[in-house]
């Protein structure tokens, strides 16, 4: 059973900083891409961020220059760090996990984590 835990998420005001983690149960490798999604109540959940297997990274355009994903293979965690956050970044953030075998495409998330960014 995959198990994607986060952490790091709070409250920061706008031009600050948050990084935020998420902790995968087994190799991440084993994953063809992780990433960050984030939802908003009333809205459709969008991705931020994302890893492949081979090291492709893609962003949103609204993040883009401001968020930066990373990962630490030992410690099977992915990170995003999240610079000059503004209000409009307020959102639950889920970790997902994407995998493919056998042409089956099998997608996990994490709890999600609140990130709040108000003065």
């Amino acid at each position: 059973q995959v198990q994607l835990v986060e952490s790091g998420g709070g409250l920061v005001q706008p031009g600050g900083s948050l990084r935020l983690s998420c902790a995968a149960s087994g190799s991440i490798f084993s994953f063809n891409a992780m990433g960050w999604d984030r939802q908003v109540p009333g809205k459709e959940r969008e991705l931020v961020a994302a890893i492949t297997r081979g090291g492709s990274i893609n962003y949103a355009d609204s993040v883009k220059g401001r968020f930066t994903i990373s990962r630490d293979n030992a410690k099977n965690t992915v990170y995003l760090q999240m610079n000059s956050l503004k209000p409009e970044d307020t959102a639950v953030y889920y970790c997902n996990a994407h995998r493919e075998l056998l042409g089956v495409a099998y997608d996990y998330w994490g709890q999600g984590t609140q990130v709040t960014v108000s003065s």
